[in-house]
């Protein structure tokens, strides 16, 4: 006979609490590598546009470049890759043995050095629009 657990309401968000520095970074590596496929989909869409001819395609670029809201997504997309690439190679040291006592300070300062990068670069991205 086998136990069961009972883990509660899916809706108990109060057990998002209990999660580590280590599980933090797993979710958000999922995260953000979802988000990195989800943007070579559109960006592939995107290039598609130059099989009808370069004027299609720079049009194409121009007018997405004029809208703010697109250079806010970059921001974003920025902030994603960086995040992801650290913490990548944060799980590089990790799977070689390195830094397996400071996990969660690398997770941590992975994170301020991502949020350091994509503030430094809001000026590049927004050109003065906001």
């Amino acid at each position: 006979m086998s136990q069961s657990y009972d883990r509660g309401l899916v809706e108990d968000f109060g057990r998002w609490r209990e999660f580590s520095a280590g599980m933090w970074a797993w979710v958000l590596h999922k995260f953000t590598g979802w988000v990195l496929i989800g943007y070579l989909f559109t960006h592939v869409a995107v290039l598609s546009t130059a099989v009808y001819g370069s004027s299609i395609y720079t049009e194409t670029i121009r007018e997405l470049e004029s809208l703010l809201v697109v250079r806010f997504l970059e921001v974003g997309l920025l902030a994603v890759a960086v995040f992801h690439i650290l913490n990548g190679v944060r799980l590089l040291f990790v799977d070689l043995g390195m830094g397996l006592d400071a996990q969660d300070k690398s997770f941590y300062a992975s994170l301020v050095l991502t949020g350091g990068i994509v503030v430094a670069s809001i000026p590049t991205f927004l050109g003065g629009q906001v």
